[in-house]
């Protein structure tokens, strides 16, 4: 049985408890081998190379694209990266070997920003062009770090290992991704050795241009589909759960077990990943099943994502949801009855590149909700200036997911243990295919509606 793995950078950073828990605590039949691993950039890595992902706070990147002192800051950069080999070396990380590997290539990707910055200022290239280079040469140096220290720790602690470096960074090889993992696995033996790819592949699409910050789950999908893996297994810091641990508490959040691909993408709809959908398409497509573990609960088996599932009983599974979104309605008293009114609205949404998370209409109004980050101000004065009114409101969404939601008064359920913790509903929508209802409500009672509504339909109900 061959499986390949995506070890995530919350675990990445706790990579004594990956080799004992995972690597050597899950061989099969007391052998490592016939299985891939993955391996995104140690904690907070990439936010240091990019920008913080939810905070915004500039890294390397943002320094080079607002012509700021980014030498300076990939300076701190290298030696955060030193010092992270450092606390690794109890665990066999030879120092010597993997500092001069980090030295170097942060040292060519100098040289690279250096060159870029040469080029776009003569003011003959697409500047844009260049950001994009720019941002796809730093987010390689996250993984490559990660990978070539994963491969030399089992190495040292005698287990046969491979670094797949799909960074491509000293190669002008002009290769697809699916291109550059193909040729990179084709002669591997798996029964022999334990493969250790970088989360990030180079390839003529851009790797971030077309997925940004899900690339390494992106290159775990494409891995498995390529190798014909037997299961997918995705690790990560807490179990795919009832709700988030982080919110509830762990002992009041439980392992889902079994659900779907479907409500894999609603969860991806409103930001809780269990896996990019981009990532996941591929794999539901190949018939390959997504298996979510908690790294330090190796024996748990986790929760199975596959393509027919449906659970036998009506229930909700999963409660999620953001407080980082705006409410946007439009409403126009001319609206009723109108053929296609709403198609000039989703025009106007379009040009502005964004897709909303829910729309619900009535007569003369509609509602949708969008992430936060993406509505901007242009936006709003283009729609004041096309309808009657237009109310734009902070808020948050919270959901009741579950691969059957068909028993009657699953709605009122959810919408009682609302009213029973003081929370409004704002907006509500649900599709025929019940699998997802999702709640506006007002941005301040975000974490007491999750809590009330695991308590209420996935802890008791």
């Amino acid at each position: 049985m061959l499986t390949v793995h995506k070890i995530g950078g919350t675990s990445m950073s706790k990579f004594e408890d990956v080799l004992k828990n995972i690597i050597i605590g899950q061989a099969t039949g007391g052998s490592y081998y016939n299985r891939i691993f993955v391996v995104s950039a140690y904690n907070n890595v990439t936010n240091w190379l990019l920008e913080h992902k939810k905070t915004g706070e500039p890294g390397v990147y943002d320094l080079f694209l607002k012509n700021r002192d980014y030498r300076g800051e990939l300076k701190v950069l290298l030696e955060k990266l030193v010092k992270i080999n450092h606390d690794l070396k109890r665990i066999g990380l030879d120092l010597e070997v993997a500092d001069a590997f980090i030295k170097d290539r942060v040292g060519l990707c100098l040289n690279y920003l250096t060159n870029l910055e040469e080029v776009m200022a003569s003011g003959y290239v697409n500047k844009q062009n260049i950001l994009l280079a720019a941002r796809e040469i730093l987010a390689s140096i996250g993984e490559a770090h990660s990978g070539f220290n994963s491969v030399n720790i089992l190495k040292n602690n005698n287990i046969e290992s491979t670094f797949v470096d799909l960074c491509g960074f000293q190669d002008a090889e002009y290769l697809t991704i699916d291109e550059r993992i193909k040729r990179a696995f084709a002669n591997i033996d798996f029964s022999a050795t334990v493969p250790i790819a970088t989360g990030y592949t180079k390839g003529t699409e851009g790797i971030m241009r077309e997925f940004d910050r899900g690339y390494s789950e992106v290159t775990f999908s494409k891995i498995a589909v390529e190798v014909k893996a037997d299961e997918a297994v995705i690790h990560k810091e807490y179990h795919l759960s009832s709700a988030d641990p982080a919110i509830v508490g762990v002992e009041y959040s439980k392992p889902v077990g079994h659900t779907n691909f479907i409500v894999a993408d609603q969860l991806a709809d409103i930001g809780m990943e269990a896996i990019h959908p981009k990532a996941s398409k591929p794999l539901e497509v190949a018939g390959i099943n997504i298996r979510i573990k908690n790294t330090f609960e190796p024996e748990h088996p986790g929760t199975l994502i596959s393509k027919d599932y449906i659970g036998e009983v009506s229930r909700v599974e999963i409660i999620s949801g953001s407080d980082r979104v705006i409410a946007l309605e439009v409403h126009d008293p001319f609206m009723v009855g109108q053929v296609g009114y709403d198609l000039n609205l989703m025009k106007v949404i379009e040009r502005h590149n964004l897709s909303y998370i829910l729309k619900a209409t009535n007569a003369n109004s509609i509602t949708m909700v969008f992430w936060q980050k993406g509505v901007s101000e242009g936006l709003i004065t283009e729609l004041k200036g096309l309808y009657h009114k237009v109310t734009v409101k902070e808020a948050a969404l919270v959901c009741a997911m579950g691969t059957n939601l068909t028993y009657p008064g699953s709605l009122a359920k959810a919408t009682t243990a609302l009213f029973n913790c003081g929370v409004n509903v704002e907006a509500v929508s649900q599709s025929l295919m019940q699998v997802n209802m999702q709640f506006v409500i007002a941005r301040d009672d975000f974490k007491p509606a999750i809590r009330a509504m695991n308590q209420a339909l996935c802890l008791e109900g």
